[in-house]
């Protein structure tokens, strides 16, 4: 039997798709494989299933502009007809941006999540007294960012301050908007509305989810150390 190839693929998601969850993503891409006669491959055993994997798998009513599945292929002719053929039977708001041929011993790609960005607007375009800039800078000189996260077993208190690597003011699609990036990883996965909850805490002000406008930027690997990482998109 010939040696399985694996790919990474990044796809985007905007539109009424947003308000998908993760399992019916998973469905929707396993039917596109089907439907594009793409030569994925399968498991063993009595139910086999398509070998796919995904990375930080994106909350319902976000946004996105770098999502990222892993799938293994029995034969592969080239990363474009790939991508061309996946496009071909996407849905309006889902488009797949790149396939990336992976080394044979690479992690999976929810292993490999270090670190997510953001961009993140307000639907009223809602800007504090002070200004973002001004906030933003106020927020990360505190010592520690304290805030309560509520696990599946009980609450526990964490500090953000670590978890954030860059907050700034920035623009999308010619927008004013914030910018976040943020721990991602399995062990200290920051979800970027408990930042902007924590922010509006310190300002005294009221804080409502509805009114974010959130789009994931990218998702990236580490290749620095803990200490001094050095991010890189994942299809890098």
């Amino acid at each position: 039997m010939s040696e399985r190839i694996k790919v990474r693929i990044k796809f985007s998601k905007h539109g009424a798709l947003k308000f998908i969850g993760h399992l019916d993503i998973m469905r929707y891409f396993q039917k596109v494989f089907r439907r594009s006669g793409i030569d994925i491959a399968y498991t063993g055993g009595f139910s086999p299933h398509q070998v796919m994997s995904f990375a930080a798998p994106l909350g319902i009513g976000l946004e996105s502009d770098g999502e990222y599945m892993d799938v293994e292929l029995n034969s592969l002719d080239s990363t474009e007809d790939i991508k061309a053929r996946l496009n071909e039977q996407m849905a309006e708001g889902m488009e797949v941006l790149s396939v990336t041929v992976l080394p044979e011993k690479s992690g999976s790609a929810m292993a490999a999540v270090a670190a997510a960005g953001y961009y993140i607007a307000f639907k009223n375009e809602f800007v504090p007294p002070q200004g973002w800039r001004s906030a933003i800078e106020a927020f990360l000189s505190e010592e520690q960012i304290l805030v309560e996260k509520q696990t599946k077993k009980s609450i526990l208190e964490i500090d953000l301050k670590p978890a954030i690597y860059d907050f700034r003011v920035s623009s999308y699609q010619g927008k004013d908007c914030l910018y976040l990036m943020v721990n991602a990883s399995s062990s200290g996965n920051i979800k970027p509305a408990m930042v902007i909850e924590a922010l509006c805490d310190r300002l005294k002000l009221p804080y409502d989810a509805s009114a974010l406008m959130i789009t994931r930027e990218d998702t990236y690997l580490n290749r620095g150390t803990e200490e001094s990482p050095v991010f890189v998109p994942m299809d890098e």
